[in-house]
């Protein structure tokens, strides 16, 4: 463990502490010759600031925390690229932690954060989080919170956002404007807000055109909206309703468990039935047919509520008012083999 302190490069060089201190911090009271010497001697005694010293003189760690639902799904991991790339452009460290979907690990997640004096935190709910308590205690605080994907409309913070109503209604009308007229939704659980909004999309788009609405073509995915669960309703839909002609999957994962029962019992995809994705997960495009979806620009969402969340840092910091934002980034469909 590197142990070298500011007086160590002092006496090295015979000046003293202050002068060593302003030389690395580059203040225009110390010459050049000895600025290039402290920071020749810093290098080679391997000098690393001391983080809580840091802390304790500017009252920040240039570090930011994010909790996400998931590492897996290809949405996340583009999200988490925007925000790695746009944290280090502007000299800030990332904390990420998985919360698998569960409301009590997402909390205790935000507590452990809070303890290592992150400036500020993004955080994408989990599918059970229906109390919003802790992110609001965090708010009252004084560290800003950055709600992104899936975000609780109630909590006042800034906010970066599809529209999933719009997305879904775009898809729903697309799959009728095709000729499609009896369509199923698998929808997420009742909690996340996208999931919600994805489901008014559906059944408004079915309204406008004259549809009728079904509740029992509604099927609800309830293992975290994976694989498994579109496979398994697929199965209950063709036993259950053997004339629909089309599925809206809140997801591609969900879509794509669809179209693996479907190839299964030979049922043609999309001459017989239709499906349709969200998110455009990279597997679209390799698992055959190939699967329509709606593009969620993740890297785009998390580069932007990271921008963000730095901002709303200096604000604070700088004892400024901050003006919390709700940021819609635009989606678009993307046609393939399966619609």
């Amino acid at each position: 463990m590197n142990s070298t302190k500011l007086i160590d490069i002092a006496s090295a060089l015979g000046i003293s502490v202050t002068t060593v201190s302003k030389a690395l911090k580059g203040y225009a009271d110390v010459s050049e010759t000895t600025r290039i010497k402290v920071l020749e001697v810093a290098k080679k005694m391997n000098y690393k600031p001391n983080a809580n010293a840091v802390y304790l003189r500017t009252n920040e760690t240039k570090t930011i925390g994010v909790i996400i639902p998931t590492m897996v799904h290809h949405f996340f991991s583009l999200v988490l690229d925007g925000i790695l790339h746009e944290a280090e452009n502007r000299g800030y460290l990332v904390i990420i932690l998985q919360s698998n979907e569960k409301y009590e690990i997402e909390k205790k997640q935000l507590d452990l954060l809070l303890q290592k004096r992150v400036d500020g935190v993004l955080i994408s709910l989990t599918n059970e989080t229906d109390d919003f308590t802790h992110i609001n205690q965090t708010i009252n605080n004084n560290t800003p919170v950055v709600l992104f994907d899936k975000i609780a409309k109630t909590v006042n913070c800034s906010k970066v956002i599809i529209n999933d109503r719009k997305a879904a209604y775009e898809a729903v009308t697309l799959l009728i404007k095709k000729g499609y007229k009896k369509i199923a939704h698998f929808r997420g659980s009742y909690t996340p807000q996208n999931s919600i909004d994805r489901f008014l999309g559906y059944k408004k788009a079915l309204e406008d055109n004259g549809i009728s609405y079904d509740p029992d073509l509604v099927y609800l995915c309830d293992n975290n909206a994976d694989l498994e669960d579109g496979y398994a309703n697929a199965k209950k839909l063709v036993e259950d309703h053997n004339d629909v002609d089309a599925v809206f999957a809140i997801t591609d994962l969900v879509a794509i468990g669809v179209i693996k029962y479907l190839n299964e019992r030979r049922i043609k995809i999309p001459e017989e039935i239709a499906v349709f994705g969200f998110s455009n997960w990279y597997m679209s495009t390799v698992i055959s047919p190939t699967l329509t979806s709606t593009e969620q620009p993740g890297y785009d969402i998390g580069q932007r509520a990271t921008s963000i969340l730095i901002d709303e840092i200096g604000l604070i910091k700088a004892k400024q008012p901050v003006t919390h934002q709700i940021v819609e980034i635009p989606t678009f469909i993307i046609e393939r083999e399966s619609t």
